[in-house]
């Protein structure tokens, strides 16, 4: 997918046109943002924002996440263990300490 994101009103107001002109690339819409399909269209439509707008709009291509294969078993399993907790205001850093959990320090140091 494309991610088209706009830094002025103008961008964002011909961002908005684009999307409601030609709505068969456009997978999402966030205000100053938008997620197009990987098409040639997408592709010219974010291309002809970039030279109208200049730096102003941002092209990004980006992929799906898929939390089973990019994320460590240890790390779904102590979002989930977090979530299920007794006490909602105990934070994750409390939480983590003496469990077999990843601290937020280790969590922070490993990449994807």
């Amino acid at each position: 997918m494309l991610l088209i994101v706009t830094y002025s009103r103008g961008a964002r107001q011909t961002l908005r046109n684009v999307c409601s002109t030609h709505t068969s690339p456009v997978v999402r819409r966030f205000g100053r943002a938008a997620l197009f399909d990987e098409t040639e269209l997408a592709a010219f439509l974010a291309l002809r924002l970039r030279e109208k707008h200049g730096d102003d709009v941002q092209i990004e291509r980006t992929r799906p996440f898929n939390e089973f294969t990019a994320v460590p078993d240890d790390v779904r399993s102590a979002a989930t263990a977090y979530e299920n907790r007794d006490s909602p205001s105990t934070s994750y850093a409390k939480f983590a300490a003496g469990t077999e959990h990843p601290s937020p320090n280790a969590l922070q140091d490993r990449e994807l």
